[in-house]
């Protein structure tokens, strides 16, 4: 088989990994390649078990197209999804499905120096206990908070890795290829290529969090700025009020918006004898805190919406600056937060109306994520598939397409 023969056979994969099941005629267009040329690659990849007719597609009047799939289990992806407290780890299968359990590692980023070995153990150990052979794994996808620099594969804040990048330590560990983005960035891939931004040319989406992180999307494409830093939406200077945010600056978006700030005000809050169905929430157990805040919250407990309603304001204060600037169709709430739901929409639309030129923002749509918080564990096994391309001279992926 010739390279480029082998090349566009892997970007068939990629687009059906994508949109899930396609006509040939559909990947003919796709790939800007001759109806007899799809053909010919899609029975190849038909005949080497990687693809499967999966029916017919809905009637329009003609005959209807055959449709085809990836099977299942060609391949497998292992996706990650970090935070400053907790990593989340699973294998999907080409159907986006999970093979086996989540596992979690607690990994206080903040506080470990070898935190990057730890991690790098961990996704060797659960790797192994998976039962799947390595060579039929693509690829592992890292999403991961902090200035992530995407070309070098290291993390300016957090995971130092000395002189070997964080993608060269866990390979070594692993032997399989490795992909890191940071978190919002991902967020935001997973929109684009699963979610709500399909098919948008120009969306924002929100990733509320421990911080406030952005992914943009820009002309149908993520863009990540000159150092793959771009879309650090938590450190806007929107505040006067002296907080100092953990970038080292004062007043930033963050200071007043963050699921941490949110939590940390309803503790205050309670110790001050505010009413609320809230109890026993805890600084040092941070992910059922907030999750008890979000539950009370939509259950309509009154305290609970007003903390949410007030981070919602300022976010869409934020917001309202970039929408000046970048002119969206869309913007999409996601990450953790989004669990609250529609609660964050009617404080950021007042914050829109408030502060946005009505001509530039009528048009926009502001809605919460269907993908929600499995947005970062699709987005990392997005990541390796985007990239798809690029490691496929690596030995397993090779092996497993020409077979």
């Amino acid at each position: 088989m010739s390279e480029k023969q082998q090349l566009y056979k892997q970007s068939l994969i990629k687009h059906l990994y994508f949109k899930r099941e396609l006509s040939c005629a559909e990947l003919s267009s796709l790939t800007e390649k001759s109806l007899p040329y799809a053909a010919k690659a899609l029975s190849e990849l038909m005949e080497e078990g990687v693809v499967i007719e999966s029916g017919h597609a809905h009637s329009t009047g003609g005959r209807r197209p055959q449709m085809y799939s990836l099977k299942s289990d060609i391949m497998f992806v292992v996706t990650v999804a970090m935070d400053q407290f907790i990593t989340q780890v699973g294998i999907q299968n080409m159907h986006h499905q999970y093979v086996g359990e989540i596992d979690k590692l607690e990994l206080d980023l903040s506080n470990q120096s070898d935190s990057l070995h730890k991690l790098a153990q961990f996704l060797d150990s659960f790797i192994s206990k998976s039962g799947i052979p390595r060579e039929k794994i693509a690829g592992i996808g890292i999403g991961m908070p902090g200035f992530v620099d995407v070309t070098k594969g290291i993390n300016y804040t957090f995971l130092q890795s000395g002189a070997e990048s964080i993608v060269s330590h866990i390979e070594r560990i692993t032997g399989l290829p490795v992909q890191i983005e940071n978190d919002s960035s991902l967020i935001a891939l997973a929109e684009l290529r699963l979610g709500a931004a399909r098919d948008k040319k120009n969306a924002m989406v929100v990733n509320i969090g421990w911080g406030i992180g952005l992914g943009l999307i820009l002309n149908g494409g993520l863009f990540r700025g000159t150092n793959g830093f771009a879309g650090e939406f938590s450190h806007i200077p929107l505040f006067t009020n002296e907080k100092i945010c953990n970038c080292g600056k004062m007043g930033c978006l963050e200071t007043e918006t963050s699921l941490l700030v949110i939590a940390e005000k309803a503790i205050n809050g309670l110790q001050q004898g505010r009413t609320s169905t809230l109890k026993n929430l805890s600084e040092e157990k941070v992910e059922e805190t907030f999750r008890a805040i979000m539950d009370a919250a939509n259950k309509g407990d009154k305290y609970a919406v007003e903390l949410i309603s007030q981070a919602a304001y300022h976010i869409g204060r934020g917001i309202a600056i970039l929408i000046h600037v970048l002119n969206p169709e869309l913007i999409v709430l996601s990450g953790r937060g989004a669990l609250a739901g529609r609660i964050w929409l009617a404080p950021i639309q007042q914050a829109l109306n408030e502060h946005c030129i009505p001509r530039i923002a009528e048009n926009i749509e502001i809605m919460i994520s269907q993908l929600g918080y499995e947005a970062e564990r699709l987005g990392g096994a997005a990541l390796v598939m985007e990239h798809f391309d690029s490691i496929r001279s690596h030995r397993r992926s090779h092996k497993l397409l020409t077979a």
